[in-house]
């Protein structure tokens, strides 16, 4: 079995973070395994408490992990602070890791921030260059180029700006961009666009979205997938999971996505080349 490893705070509500990464690694069939960054007291409302994980620590989870059992692909979300993004990025180095997916978390989906302001400098000059898949939404998207998204054309500028910045393939999801009909997430490799296409589902219950479609790709990554196929699995996947987060009803505010569905929502996946 094909093993994943994911480093990331945890969500003490369970619908983001460590626990939704697991949930998906298992959902996709490979076996997950956890660094944990911070604590966090959360649910569906927001998040009441943060407590970081001394980066040192974090440094011999990983250590555990890689010594022993090893893993065919990282994913990183809530890295929390600078010393902690150096350090995944001295072990991303040390263990010679070519499939890292790395989700900039920045923001809850509350609003309340999740990550130090000093730790997007380090993401740039340190992790960035070791990275596969950089998958930011459009907040964080906007936020590391310092550029405005309201269209598709906004997010193939941003998207350039991004990869210049070292990542091999930058995936800008649309969900949070109003503007366009569809959730329509955009790939680009530094040759060419894929645009990856669904519905926009009317739902309040999206909390761990982004931990969730993350984790999916890194699991098919892991699997032997091409890129553009990995991600073209993975947003079926978070497509069928989001629509089927009503059934769970979990929580008073933003519940989460149902990570146990097993059904795959077709989705038009097109193609197009920029010039």
């Amino acid at each position: 079995m094909k093993k994943v490893l994911t480093i990331a705070g945890s969500d003490s509500g369970g619908g983001a973070g460590i626990q939704a990464d697991l949930k998906t690694f298992s959902a996709r069939g490979v076996f997950g395994m956890s660094a944990i960054t911070a604590l966090t007291a959360q649910n569906t409302v927001g998040v009441q408490g943060v407590y970081e994980i001394d980066a040192s620590f974090v440094e011999k989870q990983i250590d555990s992990v890689m010594t022993d059992i090893k893993a065919d692909a990282w994913k990183t979300g809530m890295l929390a602070n600078a010393q902690i993004v150096e350090i995944v990025a001295k072990c991303a180095r040390k263990y010679n890791i070519h499939n890292l997916i790395v989700d900039p978390v920045m923001l809850a989906r509350s609003g309340d921030p999740l990550l130090k302001l000093d730790a997007v400098e380090i993401y740039k000059t340190d992790l960035f260059p070791l990275t596969l898949i950089l998958t930011p939404n459009r907040e964080e998207a906007e936020y590391l180029s310092k550029q405005p998204i309201k269209s598709i054309e906004d997010t193939e500028r941003v998207a350039k700006i991004l990869y210049e910045m070292g990542p091999k393939n930058i995936l800008i999801k649309g969900g949070h961009i109003e503007t366009v009909n569809e959730a329509i997430d955009v790939l680009y490799d530094g040759k060419q666009f894929t645009y990856f296409h669904a519905e926009r589902i009317n739902t309040h219950n999206t909390h761990g979205t982004g931990c969730t479609y993350a984790s999916a790709i890194a699991a098919e990554v892991a699997k032997g997938q091409n890129i553009k196929e990995a991600i073209h699995i993975a947003k079926s996947y978070i497509t069928a999971a989001i629509i089927y987060a009503d059934k769970l009803q979990i929580g008073k505010g933003y519940g989460p996505t149902n990570h146990f569905q097993g059904t795959v929502v077709p989705v038009n996946l097109n193609l197009v080349t920029s010039k």
